[in-house]
């Protein structure tokens, strides 16, 4: 990942000298290339990615507080990550590497609520959905999809892409990327317009929570995976029993979950590994096989893909995932893997299915309710108890090899995986850096930081020293 190029300090004297130095040993593929090859400067497609907003801690603390009374629901497949951000999902739009010019739109959203009224409606009632960043000539404007009740009026209104903040970006410089395209921890303000879809909440220009995003981007116009089957498939003669020709099941455990590991108790992550997917908000174990007998309404399938849950004293491995379906009911079991013990087929979940007709060679159930049972309440510990509301479960089982099952939302590359330096990523730019992955290496971006830091550091050394030369020890008087 080649790192987007910020503006250059004046460095004066000596110290330039020695940066010409620097700049000179670095190797050449480290260094921007004047000049774009007609394959770099062709326009790009976004197709994939993530980003990450809080939209503004503090409105979350007010909402859910004693104050407000209120709560918020993600739609649309949004998921929660890390420090109260929430991650929307599926980038689409545009890239242009020689102009710099980007246009990213993402999937999901945010329900706002609070203050309810005696008729059970709310006075707080705002959405905020399908963000959009547009970046062109060094300036970023974050749009969204806003609904929202008025302050004081109750007036409702709807607006699509609603300049809702501009993003600082000063010094970073967008144009010859690659791919993954990144942004990481940029200020963000709120516009004018946005001050009115946000109901009044608060005035143009106040401080809203850094976004950071990351987009993939490619060359040719190669359509994306597609999310239902095709227009070929067996729409007749569907068979009523046999063979699974694949399948997926896609759970996000629960949510207050995923944000007890990633948070300030747990300082933990999850792992996956075997094939298991990363949906943002659902976990998705592929390449199910089985039986189904859809007259008699019954299923048994086996799923592919592991996941880990670590922290402080916690340690929880799911495997072997399998979906069970008979009289009506559905049970999501898995080998589940604590304290160094394994206990196989563990049923941890189960849900309604009375309908398991196929239809388009799938058998689909959609965000079905789930509920702990009795064995799922010990393999998590006691944290939760037996009936508890888990995320709900999604099951799709192509019973005609020509159907394709539904698609995962997209989170992209990783950008942190991608620049092989993990959270040194942020600490680089901690108001706003672009990334992104031409043919530079790991070891080439590496050599590139190490060379930009010891710029940094000598020309600062060089300056303290002048400056002690020349400096008298008291305060200058004027």
């Amino acid at each position: 990942m080649l790192p987007f190029r910020p503006a250059g300090g004046r460095i004066r004297g000596r110290a330039r000298l020695l940066a010409a130095a620097v700049l000179v040993a670095l190797p050449a593929a480290s260094l921007p290339v004047a000049g774009a090859s007609p394959a770099q400067a062709a326009a790009r497609t976004v197709a994939g990615g993530r980003l990450d907003w809080g939209i503004k801690s503090s409105f979350q603390s007010y909402v859910t507080g004693p104050i407000a009374h209120g709560s918020w629901n993600l739609t649309g497949g949004a998921a929660t990550v890390g420090d109260s951000r929430f991650r929307f999902h599926t980038a689409t739009g545009s890239y242009d590497p020689d102009s710099g010019a980007l246009t990213a739109g993402f999937s999901g959203g945010v329900h706002f609520t609070g203050h309810r009224k005696p008729d059970g409606s709310y006075e707080l009632d705002l959405t905020i959905s399908r963000p959009q960043v547009a970046v062109a000539d060094g300036h970023g404007t974050l749009y969204a999809d806003m609904t929202s009740k008025e302050k004081g009026t109750g007036k409702v209104t709807t607006a699509a892409r609603v300049p809702l903040a501009t993003l600082g970006l000063d010094g970073v410089d967008t144009r010859g990327g690659g791919t993954p395209i990144a942004l990481a921890d940029v200020p963000a303000k709120l516009t004018a317009q946005g001050a009115r879809a946000f109901a009044g909440y608060y005035t143009e220009g106040t401080q809203l929570d850094p976004v950071s995003l990351s987009a993939d981007v490619r060359t040719d116009a190669k359509p994306g995976p597609q999310t239902g089957p095709p227009d070929n498939s067996d729409t007749d003669g569907n068979p009523e029993r046999g063979a699974v020709a694949d399948a997926a099941v896609d759970w996000g455990v629960r949510r207050t979950f995923r944000e007890y590991v990633t948070g300030g108790i747990a300082h933990g992550r999850w792992q996956l590994s075997g094939g298991a997917q990363d949906g943002g908000a659902l976990f998705r174990f592929p390449r199910g096989k089985g039986t189904y007998d859809a007259a008699a309404g019954t299923l048994d399938a086996d799923f592919a893909g592991t996941l880990r849950f670590t922290g402080k004293n916690l340690d929880l491995t799911l495997g072997a995932v399998s979906v069970t379906v008979k009289d009506g009911r559905g049970t999501l079991a898995a080998d589940v893997t604590t304290g160094g013990t394994t206990t196989g087929g563990t049923p941890l979940a189960t849900f309604e299915a009375k309908r398991l007709t196929p239809e388009k060679g799938l058998i689909k159930l959609t965000e079905v309710p789930t509920e702990l049972t009795a064995e799922g309440a010990r393999a998590f510990g006691g944290m939760y108890r037996a009936g508890t509301a888990m995320d709900p479960v999604s099951l799709a089982v192509a019973v005609d090899e020509k159907a394709a099952l539904p698609a995962l939302p997209d989170l992209g590359t990783d950008p942190k995986s991608a620049a092989g330096r993990g959270e040194q990523a942020k600490q680089a730019a901690p108001t706003g850096q672009a990334a992104s992955d031409s043919s530079v290496s790991a070891r080439t971006l590496t050599l590139a930081i190490a060379a930009g830091a010891l710029l940094v550091a000598v020309a600062a050394f060089l300056v303290l020293r002048a400056r002690r030369r020349t400096t008298p020890t008291a305060p200058p008087q004027d």
